[in-house]
C-alpha cells in the first residue's frame, strides 16, 4: 500500500498542534504531510514548519478553489478545527467527496461522545458536530470515501483547570490548594484523554487501518478516574491543608440553566461538565485495542505535570 498523503486543517491550533507533532514523530510512515493555514499563520510559523518537512498551503477555508487545489494528491484529510469553526467542515467534506484521491476523512470530533445516548442529540454543544456527522453518513454516497470519528472524551488538562469566573463547575488550583469536585462526594467516574494522547490516537488509527476502524466512532481514552481520586493524588504531591468543596449534579444543572439564559459564554462548559458528571463519557467499550493499544499518559503523570506547571506560575 502506498504511503498516505495527509492534509491537516487547524494544525497549529490547541489540539491540532498535538496531532501534527504525533504525525511528524512517525514521519517515515507517511508520504506528504501538508497543512492548510492562513496567510498570517504562514508568515509567523511557516519557516519553522517547512524546516520540519511540512508543506504549508496558504488559503482561506471559505475559498473553494483554494481547498480544491490543496486536496490534489491528498489521500487523508484530518480536521482539527476549533469549536467556533466546526460548521466550516461541511463544505470541506463536500469538496473531499468530489476529490478522487481522498479516501479518508477525520472530522474534528475530539471530545465528548455526541451519540452516547438518545439525549445526546438534544445537547446544545453537540449540534454542529451532529450536522457534520449527518453529512458524512447521509449525504456522501462515494463508497471509497471513509471517515473515522476519534471520540476522546474531555481533555484531562482542561478538566483540571477552573473556568475563570465560573469556579463552581469544577477544577483545581494547586498553588492556592483549592478544589471544587463535581458530584455529591466527587466519586462520579469520568473518562479523560490528555491532549498529547489525542495525537497518539489519531496516528495510531492512521497506522492501524482496518474495516473496524472506519465509518464509525472510535471511543478512546487515556484513563478513567473520579474527582475524588484526582484530589487524592494532588494531596499526595502537594500536602494540605486543601480547601475542598463539592458541586452536586442538581446544583450543576441550575448553574447551566442560568448560564444559558443569561447568554454566558461559559454555558457550554457547564453543560459539558454536567454531561461528564452524569456518566456521559463511560463508554461500554474502549476502541484503544482496535488501533494497536497505544501507550497513553497516566493520571499520575498528568497530575504531576499540573503540579510542575503551577510551581512556575
Amino acid at each position: 500500500m502506498s504511503p498516505q498523503n495527509i492534509l491537516v486543517f487547524g494544525a497549529t491550533g490547541a489540539i491540532g498542534s498535538f496531532i501534527l507533532n504525533a504525525i511528524l514523530a512517525q514521519r517515515e510512515q507517511f508520504g506528504r504531510i501538508a497543512i492548510f493555514t492562513s496567510a498570517r499563520t504562514a508568515e509567523t510559523k511557516g519557516d519553522a514548519l517547512k524546516k520540519q518537512g511540512i508543506e504549508v498551503i496558504v488559503g482561506n477555508l471559505e475559498d473553494e478553489n483554494a481547498v480544491k487545489a490543496a486536496y490534489e494528491g491528498i489521500t487523508t484529510v484530518i480536521s482539527a478545527l476549533g469549536r467556533n469553526t466546526l460548521a466550516q467542515q461541511i463544505p470541506l467534506i463536500r469538496l473531499a467527496a468530489v476529490s478522487p484521491t481522498i479516501k479518508w476523512f477525520f472530522p474534528s470530533e475530539y471530545g465528548t461522545d455526541i451519540a452516547y445516548s438518545p439525549a445526546s442529540a438534544h445537547e446544545k454543544p453537540h449540534q454542529q458536530k451532529l450536522k457534520v456527522r449527518a453529512v458524512l453518513e447521509n449525504e456522501i454516497s462515494r463508497a471509497d470515501l471513509d471517515y473515522s470519528y476519534i471520540v476522546t472524551g474531555p481533555f484531562a488538562e482542561m478538566y483540571l483547570h477552573f473556568t475563570s469566573g465560573f469556579e463552581e463547575v469544577g477544577g483545581w488550583d494547586v498553588k492556592g490548594r483549592k478544589a471544587v469536585l463535581l458530584g455529591e462526594k466527587g466519586e462520579e467516574r469520568v473518562s479523560l484523554t490528555t491532549m498529547e494522547d489525542v495525537g497518539t490516537f489519531v496516528v495510531s488509527t492512521l497506522l492501524n487501518a482496518t474495516p473496524e476502524t472506519r465509518n464509525r466512532p472510535l471511543c478512546v481514552n487515556s484513563f478513567t478516574t473520579s474527582p475524588a481520586e484526582i484530589q487524592s493524588l494532588f494531596e499526595r504531591q502537594v500536602p494540605g491543608p486543601w480547601e475542598v468543596s463539592y458541586t452536586p449534579l442538581e446544583r450543576l444543572r441550575e448553574i447551566e440553566d442560568k448560564a444559558w439564559a443569561a447568554g454566558n459564554p461559559s454555558a457550554t462548559v457547564a453543560t459539558l461538565r454536567r454531561i461528564w458528571t452524569e456518566g456521559g463519557t463511560l463508554y461500554e467499550q474502549r476502541a484503544n485495542g482496535l488501533i494497536g493499544e497505544p501507550k497513553t499518559t497516566s493520571l499520575e503523570e498528568i497530575v504531576a505535570r499540573e503540579v510542575r506547571r503551577s510551581s512556575n506560575l
